[in-house]
């Protein structure tokens, strides 16, 4: 249902416990981040929640809040983490073996991190074949390690006393799968699971969990899990928020940036070759075929999302769209990525660009966590029929800043101007 102008939102009293699926690189350095912040250590770049603004009204009117004064988001002081991961190292630890954050500003943030302490995973190592660990969970099938999940997670809520949670999964990618019989409804699911079907991977199971206990659930990374029938009848039954699909952090950020500008000039396409570079556990796991194909498709879809050459075939019928992902351990976390992007202009003139991007994965995923986790929190939850993703990330940020002054009462933000002749 759609929320009316000026709804009610609760305010953000309390402990706002935050679940993260995988404590690896992500993770740790998001925690990380969060604490630096809080002892004033560090500033929240990259956050849009902390860091961006909200203009209201006329230009003229001078009303620029921050968006986290605009809106009743958890205080970053009330924030508590918990994790599931296959490795039991503390996030202090996890965060020294994924080498992103320097060992002098972690020895600082030493006690809050060793204090988060991952429970045993769901993992199975046919939907993730590169990585193996021993913090597993056993149980006679899926539908009891999902009913775990439900036990922790009220456990966890009562222990840390919060009073809301969200999940974030921010674990690897699992192997490629298309939607099967058994996602059509709830019914189907959950007898699935019963048998321990392999159309119900590990990540479905934390989504279910997180759905039946009542709280939202953000998907970082490009699984299906949350993309079937079955899951969103339960997220509209209990009307909660589900959302994500990658965080999309190097190269496809670049193509949700390089494309928008492509297309609001007509500019049209041949071509656009990408490739990287990374050494990661997100790079050893996509050196596995299957889990690379599940990458390759996300990124596939986001050029023609954006450039949709059903209405401009002229400009993007039939362009050949490739990308490569080398697992290169000396790199780490420290991501690089390459595109060649063959355009045409004017006449048909060919031209190119070229762009290297050395990145730090988790660096730019961290401010994303923070920021899916606070407005998942937002006790407002606002649905729409089932619509394509939004992958322009400037179209993105419009609809983000409109969706916000209209459940707090404001006027849109048009860009017609009129209001000037009033």
């Amino acid at each position: 249902m759609p929320v009316k102008k000026g709804a009610q939102i609760a305010p953000a009293k309390g402990k706002l416990g935050v679940l993260l699926v995988g404590l690896g690189a992500v993770s740790t350095t998001f925690i990380a981040g969060v604490e630096a912040i809080k002892e004033g250590l560090a500033e929240p770049i990259g956050s849009l929640t902390q860091m961006g603004t909200i203009r209201l009204g006329k230009r003229t009117d001078n009303r620029v809040p921050k968006i986290k004064d605009f809106l009743p988001l958890a205080d970053l002081k009330d924030l508590v983490f918990g994790a599931w991961d296959i490795f039991p190292d503390s996030a202090y630890e996890a965060a020294t073996h994924a080498g992103v954050l320097e060992k002098e500003l972690l020895g600082k943030l030493r006690k809050p991190l060793q204090k988060v302490k991952p429970m045993k995973a769901v993992f199975d190592q046919n939907y993730v074949k590169r990585l193996s660990g021993t913090n597993v969970k056993k149980g006679k099938n899926k539908l009891e390690l999902a009913n775990q999940l439900i036990a922790e997670i009220a456990e966890f809520k009562r222990k840390n006393k919060c009073a809301r949670l969200v999940m974030i999964w921010a674990a690897s990618t699992e192997i490629f799968m298309e939607p099967h019989a058994v996602h059509r409804n709830l019914k189907l699911f959950e007898q699935a699971m019963r048998d321990n079907h392999k159309a119900i991977a590990p990540s479905m199971i934390y989504a279910y969990a997180a759905l039946k206990s009542g709280i939202p659930f953000a998907n970082g990374a490009p699984n299906l899990t949350v993309d079937i029938p079955a899951m969103m009848d339960l997220a509209n039954q209990n009307g909660l928020a589900v959302c994500g699909k990658d965080f999309k952090t190097g190269q496809t950020l670049m193509k949700t940036i390089i494309a928008p500008g492509l297309k609001a000039r007509m500019l049209g396409l041949h071509g656009w070759y990408s490739t990287n570079i990374l050494g990661n556990r997100d790079g050893e796991v996509l050196d596995d075929p299957e889990s690379f194909k599940t990458k390759e498709e996300s990124k596939l879809s986001v050029l023609e999302y954006i450039l949709q050459p059903d209405v401009y075939p002229q400009l993007y019928k039939d362009f050949s769209h490739v990308v490569r992902i080398n697992y290169y351990p000396p790199r780490g976390d420290n991501k690089e990525g390459w595109d060649n992007i063959d355009i045409f202009g004017w006449l048909g003139y060919k031209m190119q660009i070229k762009i290297d991007f050395l990145c730090r994965d988790s660096i730019l995923a961290a401010p994303i966590v923070l920021d899916l986790a606070l407005l998942l929190d937002l006790e407002s939850p606002m649905t729409a029929p089932t619509l394509y993703p939004e992958h322009d990330v400037f179209i993105q940020l419009m609809k983000l800043k409109n969706t916000l002054r209209h459940l707090r009462g404001e006027d849109l933000i048009t860009h017609l101007g009129l209001e000037y002749y009033d």
